[in-house]
C-alpha cells in the first residue's frame, strides 16, 4: 500500500486529490473555492442543510464572477463546479484525502467533529483544524492518530488572502506538515510554519493589538474615530483596530483573546471588558449591524451616524490668528514640519543653535523641493517660493515674532524643558508653544513655563511633509483657543488631526510598540522566524511593514526607549522591553543605520 505522504499514482498534484471541507460559513466557503479552483475534488459538508444550501450557491456566484471579469471560462466554470459536491453528512468525507474543519470555535465542537471522523476516514487520511484561537495540541491529543492531525490557518476572506499559517503540536508528524505545506504552495498561498499556541502568530500579535485598542476606547482616552484614523495615517494600515474588530466579529475577537489570556496570563490579552458587554449585548459588529459602529444594516460595511459620532462643522471656540511659525530643530523632523507650514502659506522662522546648523536644515529642505520638481509634483517657481518662505536663524530669539513656535529637537526631557523655559522669555504672549514629542509628558514642557495654557503637543509623524497624521496632545491646563487654534491650523497644512490626551504614547505609539514588543518576544522564545513573522503581517494584517522590518526602520534605540517610557507609565509586566531588544541596543545593533540591527544591511 502506498504510503499516506506519497503523491497518488498518475497525479501531478500533492497527495491531496479529495479535500473534505467540514463547516461552510464564509470561511469554509472561500477555502472550498480555493481548492476547487485549483483542481481539487472538494466535498463541502454542514449540519445545516440551509448553510450547504448557500455554500453551494455562493460558489456559483463567485465562479461567475470569475467568469465575467475574464478569469475562467464557462466551460472551466462547468467544471470546476462539477468538482463540488455538499452534504450534511460527515460519512460523505470517508473518501477525502484530507479534511479541514472549520467549525465554530470551540472544543466540544471540534473534539465531536474528530471523533467522529476517526471512524469514519481513511488511517492516512489528514486531519487539519483551522482553528485561529484554540489549542491544536489538545483536539490532536484526543484524536486516534494525533501524528496525522495538524493546523491549517487560513485568513477570511480565503480566495484573497496569501497566508496560510501551517501550525504543528508536539504530535504532528514532519511528513504530515511537509505535505500540506507543499498543498498550500500550489493553492498560490504563502504557508508559514508555526507552534501550537493561541493566535499562532498572524492573531496572536493581531489581537493583542485590538484588545489594547478597545480598552483605549473604553477609557475614553480618544474617540473611536480618532484611535481608527491614528493607526490608519500613522502606521499605514488598511484599517483602524474597531472597524476590524467590527468586521471579525466582536464575539469572535472576545473568544481568542480569552484562549491567548489563559495559555499566557498576560494582562495584555485579558479581553477588555467592552468586549464581553457589546458580545453578551448582541453589538458583535458588521453582522449584527451595531458594534463599535453602527451600519446600515446587518452584513453591511457601510456605517451610519449614531449618537457617538463626532458633529460636524468644528468647534464652537473661536482660535488665535496664526500667520508666522517658529520650527526649533535641525534634524530631519524639523525641517519636514517647516516644509509642510511653508507650503501652507505661513511665514516660518527656523531657528537651531546655530546658523551653520539652520542653513544645512533649510538646504534639506531645498533638496526635498527640488525631488518634488523633478516628480512634477511642484513647479520650480511654487519651491522657489515656499523655500523664500523660510528663514534660517542661528538663535531663538528669532521667535520674538512668531505666533506658533514648535519645536523638534532631541527627545530628552530636560533638553526640552529648558528650550521650553527660553521659548517663554522669548515669544511673545499669546503665542503658542506646541512639542513635537512623541513619548515626553507635555505637561513637563508647559510647566517649564510661565504659560502652561499656552503649550500643546503636535505630534508630526517622520517624514512630516507626507505623513497625514498630527496627534494634537491637550494637557489638563491646556486652554480651549489653544486646542481650537491648532486643529485649525492642521486643517491649513492638510493634516488629520486627531485628540488624545497627554500620556505616554498618545495613541499610536501605545498602540504600536507593545506589538513590536510581543514580535520580538516571539522570537526570542524561538516559536517562529524572523521572515515567517515579518510575513505573517504583512499578508495576513495588512501591515505595510513587518514588525522587524519596521523596528530596523524606526532604530532599536528609539523603540527601547518607547518601550521603556510605556512601562514606566503604565506598569503593566507583558510592557517591559523584551530582553533580546536590551541585548542588540547594547551590543550597538540598532538597526539601519548602524548596518545592522534584527537583520543586516550593506553599508553605504
Amino acid at each position: 500500500m502506498a504510503t499516506p505522504l506519497s503523491p497518488q499514482s498518475g497525479s501531478s498534484l500533492s497527495p491531496f486529490k479529495t479535500i473534505a471541507v467540514v463547516g461552510l460559513g464564509t470561511m469554509g466557503t472561500g477555502i472550498a473555492e480555493v481548492l476547487v479552483k485549483a483542481g481539487r475534488e472538494v466535498i463541502g459538508i454542514d449540519i445545516s442543510e440551509a448553510q450547504a444550501a448557500r455554500s453551494r450557491t455562493a460558489l456559483e456566484a463567485s465562479t461567475a464572477r470569475a467568469v465575467a471579469r475574464g478569469r475562467l471560462t464557462e466551460e472551466e466554470r462547468a467544471e470546476a463546479l462539477a468538482r463540488v459536491r455538499v452534504s450534511t453528512d460527515l460519512r460523505t468525507a470517508a473518501d477525502a484525502d484530507l479534511v479541514i474543519e472549520v467549525a465554530p470555535e470551540s472544543y466540544e465542537i471540534k473534539q465531536q467533529i474528530f471523533r467522529e471522523l476517526d471512524g469514519i476516514v481513511r488511517p492516512e487520511t489528514i486531519l487539519a483544524t483551522g482553528t485561529n484561537a484554540l489549542s491544536v495540541t489538545r483536539l490532536a491529543a484526543d484524536s486516534a492518530r494525533p501524528e496525522r492531525m495538524l493546523g491549517l490557518h487560513f485568513f477570511n476572506p480565503a480566495p484573497a488572502m496569501k497566508l496560510v499559517e501551517v501550525v504543528s503540536s508536539v504530535l504532528t508528524a514532519p511528513q504530515a506538515v511537509a505535505a500540506v505545506t507543499d498543498l498550500a504552495v500550489e493553492l498560490g498561498k504563502e504557508p508559514v510554519a508555526v507552534g501550537d499556541r493561541p493566535g499562532f502568530v498572524a492573531d496572536g500579535l493581531l489581537f493583542g493589538y485590538l484588545n489594547q485598542a478597545a480598552a483605549m476606547y473604553e477609557a475614553r482616552y480618544a474617540s473611536r474615530e480618532d484611535i481608527d484614523a491614528a493607526m490608519r495615517l500613522g502606521c499605514g494600515l488598511p484599517m483602524g483596530p474597531l472597524a476590524l474588530l467590527d468586521l471579525i466579529g466582536i464575539d469572535t475577537a472576545r473568544t481568542v483573546l480569552e484562549a491567548m489570556y489563559a495559555e499566557s496570563h498576560d494582562r495584555l490579552h485579558a479581553p477588555a471588558p467592552i468586549l464581553k458587554q457589546l458580545s453578551e449585548a448582541g453589538l458583535t459588529g458588521r453582522k449584527s449591524g451595531r458594534g463599535f459602529y453602527t451600519y446600515e444594516a446587518p452584513g453591511s460595511a457601510t456605517v451610519v451616524p449614531d449618537a457617538l459620532t463626532p458633529a460636524t462643522g468644528g468647534t464652537l471656540t473661536a482660535g488665535r490668528e496664526i500667520r508666522s511659525v517658529g520650527v526649533a530643530g535641525s534634524g530631519t523632523m524639523a525641517s519636514g514640519i517647516a516644509e509642510v507650514f511653508a507650503k501652507a502659506g505661513y511665514e516660518v522662522v527656523l531657528a537651531a543653535r546655530s546658523e551653520e546648523k539652520a542653513q544645512t536644515a533649510k538646504a534639506r529642505i531645498g533638496k526635498s523641493l527640488a525631488r518634488s520638481v523633478d516628480r512634477g509634483r511642484l513647479t520650480a517657481e511654487a519651491a522657489a517660493q515656499i523655500l523664500d518662505r523660510i528663514a534660517p536663524a542661528g538663535s531663538y530669539e528669532a521667535f520674538a515674532g512668531v505666533d506658533l513656535a514648535v519645536e523638534a529637537v532631541a527627545e530628552d526631557l530636560e533638553v526640552k524643558r529648558q528650550l521650553f523655559q527660553a521659548l517663554d522669555k522669548v515669544c511673545k504672549p499669546g503665542a503658542i508653544l506646541a512639542t513635537t514629542t512623541s513619548s515626553l509628558p507635555v505637561v513637563a514642557c508647559a510647566r517649564a513655563t510661565s504659560r502652561p495654557q499656552d503649550v500643546i503637543g503636535m505630534h508630526f509623524f517622520n517624514p512630516a511633509p507626507a505623513m497625514k497624521l498630527v496627534e494634537v496632545v491637550r494637557t489638563v491646563l491646556t486652554a480651549d483657543d489653544v486646542h481650537a487654534t491648532v486643529r485649525e491650523v492642521c486643517g491649513k497644512i492638510k493634516k488629520h488631526a486627531v485628540d488624545c490626551g497627554d500620556r505616554a504614547g498618545f495613541i499610536v505609539n501605545a498602540l504600536l510598540f507593545p506589538y513590536l514588543n510581543n514580535a520580538i518576544k516571539m522570537v526570542q522564545e524561538h516559536y517562529a522566524s524572523l521572515d515567517d513573522i515579518d510575513a505573517a503581517m504583512k499578508l495576513g494584517g495588512g501591515y505595510p511593514m513587518g514588525p522587524f522590518e519596521l523596528l530596523d526602520v524606526v532604530g532599536l534605540d528609539v523603540s527601547l526607549a518607547i518601550e521603556k517610557v510605556l512601562h514606566r507609565e503604565f506598569r503593566d509586566p507583558g510592557l517591559a522591553p523584551a530582553p533580546l531588544l536590551e541585548h542588540l541596543v547594547a551590543a550597538g545593533c540598532l538597526g539601519r543605520k548602524t548596518g545592522r540591527g534584527f537583520r543586516e544591511y550593506a553599508r553605504r
